[in-house]
């Protein structure tokens, strides 16, 4: 809606205050964006927050004093719970807002943009009556940056508000230096109806919609950070389309730095959908984390140059133990500030599952009080903590955060890894022949279980292109075609693997230890480098045993043994050849202008395959293979 005179209208609704702090922005899209929030939700008050520390300190405490958070025994800490049903992504109702002009992908979420525009305002209308919005400025990338996109907020959430100071850069600063120029992504977002513990109770009511033709998200009824926060996975849909029309990467990975001989580091990124070992392999003990989920991608004089778009950890805590992520342990353990959301509190502590340690019978969790044994209204037994706990930190609290984080520039990347949970087939770590081998066998057929990090059944097989097809706001064949397409832009395109932590025996038992991904990522600096042989599979470039079992002893004291390696890295041919067909058909099915060369590696693949299984049968032994 057109708030006539917009900055009219804001002298009239703000305090003097917080009316010359919004003004000091020259820019009229801006001033109309709030004046439509304002007019729209009905606050009885608005802040303005700059970058000064009074104001983001303000959002810390309000968030305490609201009762959306608490304050946990050690100093810093707090708890915050989402509803019941508000323990994830809700795919289902997160759309896109469509025209009925325009067309996208029948696998993504859509409803057409003035019914859907209609449905959200009117859930919206009145949202933060009685309330205070706040106006947030943050960006996405390095401040002053090619990486850098200004975000603006307006949220009745202080968690929300004190989940982005930890989260993202302060961009107030960066509003203000580009004033008029300042091309930004705008979120609404309101709580909805609350009980008296601060939790969105209208579940039935939450809306998550995007409308990509303004650049705005609209969220309601909700309070998970992955609905609400909009500079998380709701911006990277409209970074995507940016990134489509700028000739750039909006990628769903995280960036870490590998250290190697002589004290070099080598940037690599990872994509892996939610709970598949994503924000662990990016936090790897004695390596540097630059980011650990959402990172731009673009070609500067022939090389790949990364950043992170945000600067801060929205992890999953569950499994979070002192001996297998120590860097992570430390930080939830230490004074600092630290928002953890759903787990079990007890006596001002907090208790996670899998963490490793006894955890009480009774405390307050997601569904209030609990104790063991205690049910929903369906009769499921209730956990101690969500699967889907989180813990919020700033990335500059780790002692391994790299030291690049804020580097305009961004860093160099040299090798890009795809994940997830494949129970069946792909070996736990393999190299594309080739940028284009890589990005379709690892990327594109990237096929996962789901988990308990989006709302739904967990365990169902189902493809999760380059893990970002939640989040593709343009054609998926269009969104491979770009990452095809910037390859040939490089001089020397980055690596690709493939990883997979979840590949289990025919007992049903994993052939991976929890920290064997260190010696795969090991693996991987070194091919980098040229520092590392390899065998010749029908699915790719896999490890030698010999540089293996040094690696095993090097990097974690381990003895490896020949039959761990043939566990490993046995070719499964069926399984594999049952993996193309899958994913070939999901191509032809559900991806608008699937480039030509998606069926092309995949067939060059089967055929690998088909030749492989009639010289050694159904299991190819890596010992059978040729070095290359």
């Amino acid at each position: 809606m057109v708030v006539n005179n917009a900055k009219q209208f804001l002298q009239e609704k703000l305090d003097k205050d917080n009316f010359n702090k919004l003004t000091a922005i020259a820019n009229d899209k801006l001033y109309q964006f709030v004046a439509d929030a304002i007019e729209l939700t009905k606050p009885a008050s608005v802040f303005v927050s700059t970058d000064k520390p009074e104001d983001i300190e303000y959002t810390h405490k309000q968030a305490v004093t609201t009762g959306e958070e608490k304050p946990l025994k050690i100093k810093g800490h707090t708890i915050h719970f989402d509803g019941m049903e508000d323990q994830g992504r809700d795919r289902e109702v997160t759309k896109y807002l469509v025209p009925k002009n325009d067309i996208l992908s029948k696998a993504l979420n859509q409803i057409e943009r003035e019914e859907g525009l209609a449905e959200v305002r009117g859930l919206l209308a009145g949202s933060m009556k009685g309330r205070i919005m706040i106006v947030r400025f943050m960006t996405l990338g390095p401040n002053n940056s090619d990486f850098s996109i200004p975000c603006v907020e307006c949220t009745d959430s202080f968690y929300v508000s004190h989940s982005m100071n930890l989260l993202y850069r302060l961009g107030y600063e960066e509003f203000k230096r580009l004033g008029a120029k300042a091309k930004f992504f705008a979120t609404v977002h309101s709580c909805g109806k609350m009980d008296n513990r601060m939790v969105s109770v209208e579940s039935d009511k939450k809306r998550i919609y995007i409308d990509y033709t303004t650049d705005t998200v609209y969220t309601v009824n909700t309070q998970y950070g992955g609905n609400t926060i909009g500079l998380k996975k709701l911006a990277l849909r409209l970074t995507i389309r940016k990134a489509d029309c700028e000739g750039w990467l909006a990628e769903h990975m995280f960036l870490a730095g590998i250290h190697g001989k002589g004290g070099r580091k080598t940037y690599l990124a990872g994509a892996f959908p939610s709970a598949c070992g994503k924000t662990s392999t990016a936090m790897l003990p004695n390596e540097t984390i630059l980011g650990d989920d959402i990172a731009y991608f673009r070609a500067v004089n022939g090389k790949c140059m990364a950043a992170n778009a945000e600067a801060g950890i929205f992890g999953i805590i569950q499994n979070v133990t002192a001996k297998d992520d120590p860097a992570i342990w430390e930080i939830l353990t230490k004074q600092g500030e630290v928002i953890f959301s759903n787990v079990l509190v007890k006596d001002g502590k907090p208790y996670w599952l899998g963490m490793g340690i006894d955890t009480p019978a009774d405390g307050e969790n997601f569904s209030g009080a609990w104790h063991k044994g205690k049910k929903d209204a369906k009769g499921n037994e209730i956990p101690l903590a969500h699967k889907n706990a989180r813990y919020t930190v700033a990335l500059h609290a780790l002692k391994n955060c790299d030291p690049e984080l804020e580097n305009p520039k961004g860093v160099e990347l040299s090798g890009v890894m795809y994940g997830g949970r494949d129970a069946k087939s792909y070996v736990p770590c393999q190299q594309g022949f080739d940028w284009e081998h890589g990005i379709i066998a690892y990327g594109a057929s990237l096929e996962t279980e789901t988990t308990f990090a989006t709302v739904g059944k967990e365990g169902v097989p189902e493809i999760n292109l380059m893990s970002i097809q939640d989040f593709v706001a343009i054609s998926l064949g269009k969104y491979v075609k770009n990452n095809l397409d910037f390859g040939k832009k490089l001089k020397k395109p980055p690596l690709v693997f493939g990883v997979n932590y979840f590949l289990r025996d025919s007992a049903g038992k994993f052939v991976n230890g929890v920290r064997d991904k260190h010696v795969w990522v090991k693996w991987m600096e070194l091919r980098v480098h040229g520092e590392a042989s390899c065998m010749v599979a029908p699915t790719g470039l896999i490890p030698k045993f010999e540089d293996l079992q040094k690696l095993f002893k090097e990097v974690l004291k381990k003895d490896y043994t020949q039959q761990d390696y043939i566990n490993q890295f046995t070719i499964r041919v069926k399984e594999n050849l049952a993996k193309i067909d899958r994913v070939e058909k999901f191509h032809r099915e559900h991806v608008a202008e699937a480039p030509a060369e998606v069926f092309k590696v995949l067939a060059e693949q089967k055929k690998r395959l088909e030749a492989a299984g009639k010289k050694f049968g159904d299991f190819v032994s890596p010992l059978d293979l040729e070095e290359k």
